[in-house]
């Protein structure tokens, strides 16, 4: 009898339902361990690019910083050689590159990514025209790029401005010199005999537009729309001006602009004279 039992046991166990439907349900805990294998993978391929997106954002911001930072110092330099230029006609590059770093800063260029740090600028390029006035500055660097090779990867960078000498004027020499010359603006009725007349130099002001009819100009007199820009739009600021009689609803109207012309009096004819100005002393 117990050889039959043996056979018997091993028949009902071999034909189990519990073990027969574990042995069913086996394939689908395969696949959900594929699929949770598959996205493993995905996300260790996607997160070295989305790092490598940061890093790239942060050097790109870097870059725009540093040639912020140049134009800047450009700024610097060139109104120093603008001053310069009355007396000396002659503009010396490698001062244009001193004063350049001096503005920077050397260590902020040393730090940076600018290959060669401060000795990377070159100014090189830059040029003054004794004709017309003129300064032209350029600096030109270059830009290590973080890759890496057997060799350093820079790109070329090249900033450019232009400048207007302060060479001045000779007020009395301007024209034959057998007639005198006044300044009148486009749209003036009167002719000025000063070039700094307060009404030919504009100073602009912003003022909150409920206290305008309780503001009055240097002459004492009281402000009114602008024909131009008042009635077309209604902002909480409006602008003014010290000897005008309007106020502005935008800084885009031409009648806060100033083109001024330096005519003969004779072809003043039919403007009267400025008030503050226009008397001879």
């Amino acid at each position: 009898m117990f050889p039959h039992k043996v056979i018997f046991y091993r028949y009902s166990f071999l034909h189990d339902p519990k073990k027969q439907s574990a042995k069913r349900a086996s394939p689908r805990r395969v696949r959900s361990h594929c699929r949770a294998g598959s996205i493993t993978v995905e996300a260790a391929m996607t997160i070295p690019f989305f790092f490598l997106a940061v890093v790239c954002l942060i050097y790109m911001m870097e870059i725009m910083a540093v040639r912020t930072s140049i134009r800047c110092g450009m700024q610097y330099a060139g109104k120093q050689a603008a001053e310069k230029t009355y007396a000396n006609k002659i503009m010396i590059s490698g001062q244009i590159e001193k004063a350049v770093v001096e503005a920077v800063g050397a260590e902020r260029l040393n730090r940076s990514a600018v290959e060669g740090g401060a000795e990377g600028i070159d100014c090189g390029r830059s040029r003054f025209s004794a004709v017309s006035d003129i300064l032209e500055l350029h600096a030109d660097y270059k830009i290590r790029l973080p890759i890496p090779s057997f060799r350093n990867i820079s790109v070329k960078m090249s900033e450019s401005m232009k400048f207007k000498g302060w060479s001045g004027y000779e007020e009395e020499g301007f024209g034959d010199g057998k007639q005198e010359m006044v300044y009148v603006t486009e749209t003036g009725v009167v002719y000025h005999r000063k070039r700094n007349c307060p009404y030919l130099d504009l100073t602009i002001r912003t003022e909150t537009a409920d206290r305008v009819k309780d503001l009055r100009n240097q002459d004492h007199g009281r402000y009114y729309p602008c024909e131009r820009c008042a009635d077309s739009r209604r902002t909480p600021w409006v602008y003014v001006t010290d000897y005008g009689d309007r106020y502005h609803c935008s800084l885009a109207c031409s009648g806060l602009k100033r083109t001024i012309y330096t005519i003969p009096l004779s072809e003043a004819a039919g403007k009267g004279a400025c008030a503050k100005c226009g008397g001879r002393e």
